[in-house]
């Protein structure tokens, strides 16, 4: 199944999501691997396997195998990351937030695709699991590549999307 495929089996109530999967395909703002690489980091974030292997099947064509493994990479070090920071900034008590966090990220230093791309992938999955802390890590690191406003919402809406498609597909399967 494809993300084209995909988008044509969601229902009518998410009509919204069919027009964003359209729009958000033919987006221009980011480069193609950039963009792909959002959609992938972030169906794997939501963990929907009907999700995640729609847009790997699109991915496969567009991406590298290195910037698929790096898409995992993204999700996954940003399971972890969104989990601790959100609880850090959580917690009353603000003396965990000056405390190292102990916990391997070298996923970001050694993602194996250019670091722009990397960061828009990590403030997606950032996005999708709801945590400020790291999205204003990323969307910092990103204003400081020279990222424009337009490029890092174009992510965004990316996760906003995928997130929505990922949430009609539980509602139907549990529905079913």
């Amino acid at each position: 199944m494809s993300l084209t495929a995909l988008r044509d089996a969601l229902p009518a109530y998410a009509a919204d999501q069919q027009v964003n999967i359209d729009v958000l395909s033919a987006e221009t703002l980011l480069t193609e691997q950039q963009k792909w690489g959002c959609f992938l980091a972030c169906a794997y974030a939501t963990g929907v396997a009907q999700v995640i292997k729609a847009i790997e099947a699109d991915a496969t064509s567009r991406l590298s195998a290195d910037a698929r493994v790096a898409a995992k990479s993204a999700a996954t070090v940003m399971a972890m990351n969104t989990v601790y920071y959100r609880a850090i900034n959580l917690l009353n008590n603000h003396d965990y937030r000056a405390a190292p966090a102990h916990l391997s990220m070298l996923a970001l230093s050694q993602a194996g695709v250019d670091k722009i791309d990397f960061e828009l992938w990590a403030l997606a999955v950032s996005a999708v699991h709801g945590c400020g802390s790291c999205l204003n890590a990323h969307e910092s690191d990103l204003h400081k590549r020279g990222v424009s406003l337009e490029r890092v919402q174009a992510a965004l809406r990316i996760a906003s999307t995928i997130s929505a498609v990922s949430a009609t597909v539980l509602i139907e399967a549990a529905a079913a």
